[in-house]
C-alpha cells in the first residue's frame, strides 16, 4: 500500500469519528433542549393552575356560606387550660340526721328523687319523742293548775283573807311551773317541732306522740340514702344527702407553675364536652395552701345550672385569659385550611378568590395571628373555606369560575 492510499484511509475514519462525535453530542443536546422546553410548559401549566380563580355571584357566596372580612390589626388572647370537678354546691348541701333515734315506718323518698322544701322524706317511730311530748304536756297541765291556785291566793291575799306568805308561795309555784313547761317545749323545738305542732298535743291521739317525721330543709335532689323500711336508725347517722343543684361548684386544679396567672374575679370558660354547652363563670375564691402531694391548688368556680346539665362528678375544662397580645393580622380559624401540609386562606382578588398559603404564629381556640402571607387591609374568606376549596376541587361551580 503506498502511504497516499494510506493517508486517505486515516482521513477518512477520522472523519467517521467526528460525525459519531458530533451527532451524539449535538443530538443530546436536542434531547435535552427538548426536556427543558416540556418541563417548562409543564411547570407554566402547573403554575397556571395554582392560579387558578374561582369567581362568585352574591347569590353564590350566600347558598355556600362564604363570609369575606377584611384582614386587619388584634388583640390575641392568651388562653390557659386547666382540668377541674363539677361538685355539689356546699353551701346547698345538707346531710340530714333524724334528730330523736327511732325505727323507720316510713320511706317516702329515694335516690335521685327531688325533694321540696319542708316535705316528708320519712317518718319514724320514737320512744323518745313521745317521752318528750308527754313531759311537756305535764309541765303544761302544771302551769295550769299553778296558774288557777295563784290566782286564787291573790284574791283571798287582797280580801286580807289569805297570808302574804301563801301568796308568795303560789306565786313561785306558777314561776316553777312555766320554767319547766319552757324547757320542755325548747326540747321539743329541738326535734323539729313547730310552735303549731305543739300547740296542738293535747288534741293529737296518743298514736301520734311518737311520730317523727324527717323534712326537707331546702328544695334538692337526694344525692344519698342509707335508711331503709324497719331499721332502727340512731340520732348520729346520715340518713339522706340532698343537694340543691341549681348552683354548682367547679374545682379547677392549679399546677405550680400556672398558680401567679390565675386570680380571683378572672373570668373562666367551662367546658363539660360536646353534649353540654360552654357555661362562664368568674373565681370566687383559691385555696392558700396548695396540696402537698400534687402541688397543686384548687380555684372555686360557682355556675348557675337552671336545667340540671352540670352533674356533680363530671370532668370539665376550664379556659381562663390570662394575657392578651396584639398581633398586626388576626384571623378566625374558621378561615384556615389545610393543603398538602400547608395552611391556606382564600384572599379575594379581581379575578376572584385564590388560596394563599399563610404562616401562623400565636393562636388560641378561636383565633390566629398571620405572620405571613396576609397583610393587612386584604380581602379573605373569614367562613366557608372549607366549602369553597372542596368546591374547588369539584369543579362544582360550573361557569362561575374562570382562569
Amino acid at each position: 500500500m503506498t502511504k497516499n492510499k494510506i493517508y486517505f484511509l486515516a482521513v477518512a475514519v477520522a472523519g467517521i469519528i467526528v460525525a459519531i462525535v458530533a451527532f451524539r453530542y449535538f443530538g443530546a443536546q436536542g434531547v435535552q433542549t427538548s426536556k427543558v422546553k416540556t418541563d417548562s410548559h409543564q411547570e407554566e401549566k402547573g403554575h397556571d393552575e395554582t392560579a387558578k380563580a374561582i369567581k362568585l355571584h352574591d347569590d353564590d357566596m350566600k347558598e355556600f356560606g362564604i363570609e369575606v372580612k377584611v384582614a386587619g390589626p388584634g388583640k390575641l388572647a392568651v388562653q390557659l387550660e386547666l382540668p377541674g370537678e363539677i361538685v355539689a354546691n356546699p353551701d346547698r348541701l345538707a346531710h340530714i340526721v333524724p334528730r330523736v333515734p327511732g325505727v323507720v315506718r316510713q320511706v317516702m323518698k329515694n335516690l335521685g328523687d327531688f325533694a321540696s322544701v319542708g316535705e316528708t322524706l320519712a317518718i319514724l317511730d320514737s320512744r323518745e319523742l313521745a317521752d318528750a311530748k308527754a313531759l311537756y304536756l305535764a309541765a303544761s297541765k302544771r302551769v295550769e293548775i299553778a296558774g288557777t291556785s295563784l290566782k286564787r291566793e291573790d284574791t283571798l291575799y287582797k280580801k286580807k283573807i289569805s297570808s302574804e306568805l301563801d301568796y308568795l308561795e303560789a306565786k313561785k309555784a306558777f314561776d316553777e311551773a312555766q320554767i319547766e313547761m319552757k324547757s320542755a317545749e325548747q326540747k321539743l323545738h329541738t326535734f323539729s317541732l313547730s310552735d303549731d305542732a305543739i300547740s296542738k298535743l293535747p288534741s293529737q291521739p296518743d298514736v301520734a306522740f311518737t311520730r317523727y317525721e324527717m323534712k326537707a330543709p331546702f328544695s334538692g335532689v337526694i344525692i344519698e340514702k342509707h335508711i331503709a323500711l324497719g331499721e332502727l336508725l340512731k340520732d348520729d347517722k346520715d340518713a339522706y344527702v340532698i343537694a340543691d343543684l341549681s348552683t354548682v361548684w367547679v374545682n379547677i386544679q392549679v399546677y405550680q407553675k400556672d398558680m401567679l396567672s390565675v386570680r380571683k374575679g378572672q373570668q373562666v370558660v367551662v367546658s363539660a364536652g360536646k353534649t353540654v354547652p360552654d357555661v362562664t363563670g368568674t373565681i370566687s375564691f383559691i385555696e392558700p395552701v396548695a396540696g402537698t402531694e400534687a402541688r397543686t391548688a384548687l380555684a372555686h368556680v360557682v355556675l348557675a345550672n337552671p336545667k340540671g346539665l352540670l352533674r356533680p362528678g363530671l370532668f370539665v375544662t376550664a379556659r381562663l385569659t390570662v394575657d392578651e397580645v396584639s398581633a398586626p393580622v388576626i384571623i378566625p380559624k374558621t378561615a384556615l385550611a389545610s393543603e398538602g401540609g400547608k395552611t391556606e386562606v382564600f384572599i379575594q382578588t379581581e379575578e376572584g378568590f385564590k388560596p394563599q398559603a399563610v404562616t401562623l404564629g400565636k393562636s388560641n381556640d378561636t383565633y390566629a395571628e398571620v405572620v405571613e402571607g396576609l397583610k393587612a387591609g386584604q380581602k379573605y374568606v373569614a367562613k366557608g373555606g372549607f366549602t369553597l376549596k372542596a368546591q374547588m376541587s369539584k369543579g362544582a361551580f360550573g361557569d362561575g369560575h374562570g382562569h
